[in-house]
């Protein structure tokens, strides 16, 4: 019997472990791939689009680039992607969208 006031102790339905023990970091299934893309990407020309064939990545295109997406997301990237059969394309985003000459013009 319970003792008045104190809840019943019911078993543990999952394991526990020590906290030295919770691995640190999210090191994920697509770190070497993003890793290499985004070193890839900061190396990009301003015009220019990497061209990454479907056969190279380790996982769907879907999941690569949605790994991408996070990771450029928390270095503050903008990137675009695209994909035929056999690539995926991937290219940063020019933070000023270019201003056609005439709209440069000063009004008279």
């Amino acid at each position: 019997m319970v003792p008045a006031g104190k809840p019943a102790i019911t078993a543990m339905k999952f394991e526990s472990i020590k906290q030295v023990d919770v691995p640190k970091g999210r090191d994920g299934k697509h770190k070497q791939i993003v890793g290499q893309l985004l070193d890839d990407i900061d190396q990009l020309e301003v015009g220019a689009a990497l061209k990454i064939p479907l056969a190279a990545l380790p996982d769907t295109k879907e999941n690569i680039r949605s790994a991408l997406s996070r990771a450029t997301r928390q270095r503050g990237l903008d990137v675009a992607t695209s994909s035929d059969e056999d690539f995926l394309y991937v290219w940063k985003v020019d933070e000023k969208p270019a201003v056609p000459e005439s709209m440069n013009r000063k009004q008279g």
